[in-house]
C-alpha cells in the first residue's frame, strides 16, 4: 500500500496525534482532554481488560493479547438475536438477545511482544481512536483502530518498521448458534448470524454480520485472510449490516451495495471526516473538576461515560442500560459476552439514566433512538389499551421487548414489581418537553411529543375513576417498584402535575385549543401530593393514606417530586419541604440507579451531591480494567445507570435551569474549581470557570440570555 504510514514513538506523542484538526487550541475540550487518555502499559489477557470504541452503533472490546495479537469482539445496536441458549433464565429470555456479531483477531508476524519487549495501549479521546505501540526500534509495529462516526466501518491500520505479514482471523467463539460462515470467498471474509422465519415476528428473518476484506491479502481458509507477500503497512477494512433478509444470499447482497459505496471514498478524507465528528462532539460541552485526586478521579468518569454513551448512542435502538453493547465475557460464571442479567428487554426506569444527561451535554442527537423506540411503540400500545381497558390512551410498560406490549393490569391481576406501574409514559413526556425547549425543533414537537403526551395523559384521565370530591383517584396504582397497588402513589400525581402545568403553556402553533381546554379541565383535577406532619415539618410521603404497604424495593417514591418532576427545587415554593423529605429519606444506597445525587444537587445540598457524585463517577467493576465499565450493583456490568446518574448529578450540581432561569453553582462544593460548558434551554450554551467558589470568565451564547443567569454563589 502506499500510504503516508503513522508513527508512534511514545505514549507521549499519542497525546498530541491529530491535534491540527482543532481550531481553537485554547478551548478547554482541546487543552485538557487528552489528561483523560486511557493509557496501558500492559496486554490484555481477554475482553475483561479490553476498551471501549465505537461510533454510535457499531462497537469494539478491543484488547490486545500478550503475544501481541490485536482481538476485539464487533458488537451492533439492532443485532437482536431469536436464539435464546445466552440466557439462562426464562424471564430474561424475552424480548431477544443483543448478541455480539462474531471476534476478530489480527496478528502480525514477526510479532514484537514475542518477547515482552514495549507495549503502549492508548484511548485517542480527541479522535475517536485506538492506538497501539508494540516493540520498538526496528522491530516496532504500530496500529490504529478506528470505527468510522460517519460510515458503518471499522478500520485496522498497521504499520512495521520491517516488512513482516498479517492475518486476519474470524472466531466463531458463539458455539451451538446458527452462525454461517460463508465459503468461497475470494479475498475476505464473510458470516452472518440469521433468525430463523419461527423466532417471535418481531425478530423473524433478522440478520447480521460483517465483511472482512483488505488490499493484498488472501484467503488461508473461509475464516482467515493473509499478506500475500510481506510489507510494512497493511488496511483492514469490516463491515458490519443488520437487515431484514429471507436469506443469507439477500443479505451479501445488501451488504455488498453498502460495501461498493464506502470503498468509493478515500480513506484520508474519512479518518479527517471522522476526527472532526469527534471534535465537535467535545465541543458541544465539557466539564473538568479541579481540586483534589478525587475531582481528577470524578472528571475521568464524566469524561469516559460520555464517551462510552457516544460510542453506542446513535443507533437503531436506546443503550442497554445492562451492559450497553460493551458487555464482556465472565468466566467464572460460565457467561460469554452474550449474556446480560436482566435479559435484552428496555427498563425505562434504568434506561432513562443515559437520556436526563444527554440535554445538558449537548448530546441531542443521542436521544432520538429513545424517542424514535418508544413512538414506534405508541400505536399498538394504544391498540392494547382499547382493548383491554375500552378507552382510548396508552401507557409504556415499565419493563417490554422494543416492540412494547402491555399485560392486562386490570384491578384483580395480581400485584408486582411492574404491574400496575404506569409512571414512564409520564417522565418520557418530560423528558421530550425538556428536549424541545432545549432544541426548539417544533417538528419534533408536533410529531413525537405531542402524540405520546396526550396519550398518556388520555390513559390517566380515563382509566382512572374520580373522588368524592371530584378529584382523580389513581387506585389501584403502583408507587413505581416500591410499593404495590396502592391509593393515589406521589411519581404519577407529580408527574401529572409537571407535565400538564407545562404542556397547557405551549404555544398556539404547536397544540390547537381544544386539547388545551382538556388539558385545563384535567389539571384542575388532579389531587395533591401526599404529605405528612412529623413534629411540624412537611415531609412529602410515598402514596396516600397510612404508610402500611410493604417496601418491595430501595427508593424513595416521595422523592421524584424533586426529580424527574421538579414540582420541588430551589428558586421554587416549599424548597423547605423537599430539604425535609430528603433528609428524611430511608433508602440511601449509593451508586447503580440512585437518584440520591441529582435530587441532592436539586436542593442545594453540596456536600451530600459531591459525595453520591463521586461515588457513581468512580465505582469501576473490580473484574473490569477499563475505569468507567461500572460495577453491577443492581444491574449488570459495565452498568450504565452509574455513569448517567453520576453525569447528570455533576451537571446540576453546576447549572439547574427552571424555565428561562439559569442557576449557576447551585451545589458547587467548596474545595473544588472547574471549567464547564453546558447547555441550556433555548439554544444556549453557558461556558465558564468556577475559581475559589466564585464565578469567572462566563460567556453565554446568546448574549441576551446572560440576563437570565443567576449566580447563585451571591444568593
Amino acid at each position: 500500500m502506499n500510504r503516508k504510514p503513522f508513527i508512534l514513538i511514545n505514549v507521549f506523542l499519542c497525546l498530541i496525534i491529530a491535534t491540527a484538526v482543532f481550531a481553537n487550541p485554547k478551548a478547554p475540550a482541546d487543552t485538557l482532554l487528552d489528561k483523560y487518555n486511557v493509557l496501558w502499559d500492559t496486554p490484555g489477557p481477554g475482553s475483561a481488560q479490553s476498551m471501549p470504541l465505537g461510533n454510535g452503533d457499531i462497537g469494539l472490546n478491543l484488547w490486545v493479547e500478550k503475544n501481541g495479537d490485536l482481538v476485539f469482539y464487533i458488537s451492533k445496536t439492532d443485532a437482536w438475536g431469536g436464539e435464546l441458549a445466552a440466557q439462562k433464565d426464562e424471564w430474561m429470555k424475552q424480548g431477544g438477545v443483543l448478541m455480539k456479531l462474531g471476534a476478530v483477531r489480527v496478528s502480525v508476524n514477526p510479532s514484537p511482544l514475542a518477547n515482552g519487549s514495549v507495549f503502549k495501549q492508548v484511548l485517542q479521546l480527541k479522535t475517536g481512536e485506538i492506538l497501539i505501540q508494540e516493540g520498538e526500534g526496528a522491530s516496532a509495529v504500530n496500529l490504529r483502530v478506528w470505527v468510522d462516526a460517519n460510515n458503518p466501518v471499522i478500520r485496522v491500520e498497521t504499520h512495521s518498521a520491517s516488512p513482516g505479514t498479517v492475518s486476519v482471523k474470524l472466531e466463531n467463539w458463539r458455539s451451538g448458534l446458527t452462525d454461517t460462515v460463508l465459503k468461497n470467498q475470494k479475498g475476505r471474509i464473510a458470516w452472518y448470524h440469521h433468525n430463523a422465519a419461527t423466532t417471535d415476528p418481531h425478530l423473524a428473518n433478522l440478520t447480521f454480520g460483517a465483511v472482512i476484506k483488505g488490499t493484498g491479502l488472501v484467503n488461508k481458509d473461509n475464516a482467515t485472510l493473509q499478506s500475500g507477500k510481506a510489507s510494512t503497512s497493511q488496511l483492514i477494512s469490516i463491515y458490519p449490516l443488520t437487515s431484514v433478509a429471507e436469506s443469507g444470499g439477500q443479505w451479501l447482497s445488501k451488504l455488498q451495495n453498502k460495501v461498493n459505496q464506502i470503498e468509493k471514498l478515500k480513506l484520508e478524507q474519512t479518518r479527517l471526516a471522522h476526527q472532526q465528528w469527534w471534535r465537535q462532539f467535545w465541543q458541544r460541552s465539557w466539564v473538568f473538576v479541579r481540586g483534589d485526586e478525587q475531582a481528577n478521579h470524578v472528571t475521568q468518569g464524566y469524561v469516559l461515560q460520555r464517551f462510552v454513551t457516544a460510542c453506542a448512542g446513535r443507533g437503531a435502538y436506546p443503550i442497554k442500560f445492562n451492559g450497553s453493547i460493551f458487555v464482556v465475557d465472565n468466566p467464572a460464571k460460565n457467561e460469554n459476552a452474550d449474556f446480560r442479567a436482566w435479559g435484552g428487554q428496555y427498563w425505562f426506569q434504568n434506561t432513562r439514566a443515559m437520556y436526563w444527561p444527554r440535554l445538558m451535554a449537548g448530546d441531542f442527537d443521542m436521544m432520538l433512538p429513545l424517542f424514535g423506540m418508544y413512538a414506534n411503540i405508541l400505536p399498538a400500545n394504544a391498540a392494547q389499551v382499547q382493548q383491554y381497558y375500552h378507552h382510548a390512551g396508552a401507557y409504556f410498560a415499565e419493563t417490554s421487548p422494543f416492540w412494547g406490549g402491555l399485560n392486562f393490569m386490570g384491578p384483580d391481576v395480581k400485584a408486582n414489581y411492574t404491574n400496575h406501574y404506569f409512571t414512564p409514559i409520564l417522565e418520557l413526556s418530560m423528558m421530550m418537553l425538556d428536549y424541545y425547549e432545549y432544541t426548539g425543533d417544533a417538528a419534533f414537537a408536533k410529531k413525537t411529543l405531542l402524540p405520546i403526551a396526550t396519550a398518556g395523559l388520555q390513559f390517566f384521565e380515563q382509566h382512572f375513576g374520580r373522588d368524592s370530591t371530584g378529584k382523580l383517584l389513581l387506585d389501584p396504582d403502583n408507587s413505581i417498584e416500591m410499593f404495590w397497588k396502592v391509593h393515589n402513589p406521589a411519581p404519577d400525581i407529580a408527574g401529572l402535575h409537571a407535565l400538564l402545568s407545562r404542556l397547557i403553556k405551549l404555544p398556539a402553533g404547536i397544540v390547537d385549543d381544544k386539547t388545551h381546554s382538556q388539558w385545563q379541565k384535567f389539571y384542575e383535577e388532579l389531587p395533591a401530593l401526599p404529605t405528612a406532619n412529623d413534629n411540624g415539618k412537611t415531609l412529602l410521603l410515598p402514596y396516600t393514606g397510612p404508610q402500611t404497604a410493604k417496601a418491595f424495593n430501595s427508593e424513595n417514591p416521595e422523592l421524584y417530586a424533586i426529580y424527574p418532576f421538579r414540582i420541588y427545587g430551589l428558586g421554587k415554593p416549599g424548597l423547605d419541604v423537599a430539604i425535609n423529605s430528603f433528609n428524611a429519606r430511608k433508602q440511601r444506597s449509593k451508586g447503580c440507579w440512585v437518584q440520591d445525587p441529582i435530587q441532592a444537587a436539586m436542593i442545594g445540598d453540596a456536600d451530600v451531591a459531591k459525595d453520591y457524585v463521586s461515588f457513581a463517577l468512580t465505582h469501576k467493576d473490580p473484574q473490569l480494567k477499563f475505569p468507567a465499565f461500572w460495577d453491577k450493583a443492581n444491574d449488570y456490568m459495565p452498568d450504565e445507570d452509574n455513569g448517567g446518574n453520576g453525569e447528570n448529578g455533576l451537571q446540576l450540581m453546576l447549572m439547574q435551569v427552571d424555565g428561562k432561569k439559569i442557576m449557576l453553582l447551585p451545589a458547587w462544593p467548596k474545595g473544588w474549581d472547574a471549567d464547564f460548558k453546558l447547555n441550556a434551554p433555548y439554544n444556549t450554551t453557558v461556558e465558564g470557570r468556577v475559581e475559589n467558589g466564585k464565578l469567572v470568565n462566563l460567556k453565554v451564547i446568546p448574549q441576551s440570555r446572560m440576563a437570565d443567569v443567576v449566580d447563585m454563589t451571591k444568593h
